[in-house]
């Protein structure tokens, strides 16, 4: 590894190798520029790959680019030659508000991103959020630039501040608290949510030196402080969209219920209707899923034909009827409620 540093009207370079500095610093030269210069070699003893992926770096320096608003970042791939150089340069101004309207491009967003920055005791907090009509929730977590996969403490308490945040305001419209008075609970307000929270600290702890989950203790009651705040605020100064996230909560919490409820029938159906076969299923008699096959076939024409052309075996046939229901765009209790996905779930023993 090589470093060039150019400071105080200098350039200081200074090697090193598997950690260890093989030269003393050295002046080359003087210079105008400021900046820092990093040269290096994966070493094949130690790395299992020394390959570079372009598309992972670019992705890695479009998220760097997201959360430092302005900051220009450029990765070029040089290893095709000159005449195939590979280059990406990001900069947005929006910071991670660009980072959840680029999360959000083909989702139908519900409102305007809602983000605002906080600090506490030397904890600095970013936040951005944002719903759509989707079903399912997407949060990205960093520290110091660091991407948290498993969340952590700072999830954690973001998460209690939304619901807490989001039931004070049920409570005060009087509509909509009696459409829903037992409250939202922390499942109802993660339908259709984006949200992208950054925080510095001094001092982070993670679970593994993968840096995948944040665990300081004392992070989650700021972070609940701060984005209580923050959300406080913009609720406050934006009343027709807190309505429409209430709503759809309200929605969420209902589905859920009946979810709830059609899973229940399904599994009291399943112990009345004791060990009767699925729907129109033509079982096989292989027990072992390992060397057995189900074939989903449309109607009973294309079912009728199946099972005279199957080895019994090892062949199962199920007919289904018509266009069966898109279970990725639908709630989990319209997909409870058809006949079809309940007799596939039955059939495939997951219930």
């Amino acid at each position: 590894l090589e470093v060039e540093v150019h400071q105080k009207g200098k350039v200081y370079t200074q090697k090193y190798e598997r950690g260890i500095p093989v030269s003393s610093v050295q002046i080359q030269g003087d210079s105008s520029e400021r900046g820092t210069i990093v040269r290096f070699k994966p070493d094949a003893t130690i790395f299992t790959t020394v390959d570079f992926q372009f598309d992972v770096l670019s992705a890695r320096f479009r998220e760097l680019a997201f959360l430092n608003k302005g900051l220009v970042l450029v990765v070029e791939d040089h290893r095709r030659g000159k005449e195939n150089i590979l280059r990406n340069e990001f900069q947005f101004s929006g910071g991670i508000v660009s980072f959840v309207e680029h999360i959000n491009e083909n989702k139908h967003p519900m409102h305007k991103v809602i983000h605002f920055e906080r600090n506490k005791d030397d904890v600095l907090a970013e936040i951005s959020i944002q719903y759509s009509e989707t079903y399912t929730e997407n949060i990205f977590c960093f520290t110091n630039n660091i991407n948290n996969n498993l969340g952590g403490t700072h999830l954690e308490g973001f998460r209690a501040a939304l619901t807490r945040t989001l039931n004070d305001f049920l409570k005060k419209d009087s509509t909509l608290s009696k459409k829903h008075p037992t409250g939202l609970s922390g499942e109802d307000v993660k339908e259709g949510l984006t949200a992208v929270i950054s925080i510095k600290i001094p001092q982070p702890q993670f679970n593994s030196q993968t840096k995948e989950k944040l665990v300081n203790a004392e992070i989650k009651g700021i972070m609940q402080t701060l984005s209580s705040e923050g959300l406080t605020l913009f609720f406050e100064e934006n009343p027709n969209i807190t309505k429409k996230i209430l709503e759809k909560c309200i929605l969420s919490a209902k589905a859920r219920e009946a979810a709830r409820k059609a899973r229940d029938l399904t599994r009291r159906k399943t112990v009345l209707e004791g060990g009767g076969l699925p729907g129109k299923l033509a079982d096989c008699s292989e027990k072992d899923p390992a060397h057995s096959e189900l074939y989903l076939v449309e109607g009973d024409s294309a079912g009728g034909s199946a099972k005279q052309g199957r080895d019994r075996n090892t062949q199962a046939i199920l007919p289904l009827k018509g266009k069966i229901l898109n279970v990725e765009k639908a709630r989990l209790d319209k997909i409870l409620s058809s006949e079809e996905i309940r007799v596939l779930v039955s059939a495939l023993g997951t219930g």
